[in-house]
């Protein structure tokens, strides 16, 4: 854990040590993609749990009627 740390704390140094547009550059090229997939990763595994849990659908019960013309309107 601790070769993780050094690494990472190493990692924090290049970064920072940068002028502000590679900075940037680092942010879009690799902060950006990685939560986009994290984001989906969690995403895919919350739609699990939820199906596990019968709670990936609205019921019938829970939908609430459109409003518009009824059939007998106009008449």
């Amino acid at each position: 854990m601790d070769a993780i740390a050094r690494w990472w704390d190493g990692v924090e140094l290049w970064i920072t040590g940068l002028p502000f547009v590679p900075q940037a550059l680092v942010v879009i090229l690799v902060a950006v993609p990685a939560a986009f997939g994290l984001a989906r990763v969690f995403d895919r595994v919350l739609a699990a749990v939820l199906h596990v849990l019968g709670r990936d659908a609205r019921s019938d019960s829970d939908t609430v009627p459109v409003p518009g013309p009824s059939i007998t309107e106009g008449h």
